[in-house]
């Protein structure tokens, strides 16, 4: 189990630099003002995918609380 923990850490992590390095994307091409709207908008529903992804993952290290 503890294998499968670090396994998901380790995914989180990798998910987060990806979401890190869309945000500069986004924001330089946004600033730029020389941008394709539909790229631009591929590149914001990605990032918010990849949000939601991490979003599950850390919900699965969160250990299960008896009711």
């Amino acid at each position: 189990m503890n294998k499968l923990v670090e396994d998901i850490k380790k995914r989180i992590i990798e998910l987060e630099v990806e979401h890190r390095d869309l945000d500069s994307v986004i924001d330089m091409l946004s600033a730029n003002g020389q941008h394709e709207e539909l790229q631009l908008r591929r590149l914001k529903k990605r990032r918010l995918q990849l949000k939601d992804h991490i979003t599950l993952l850390k919900m699965q290290l969160i250990p299960d609380i008896p009711a």
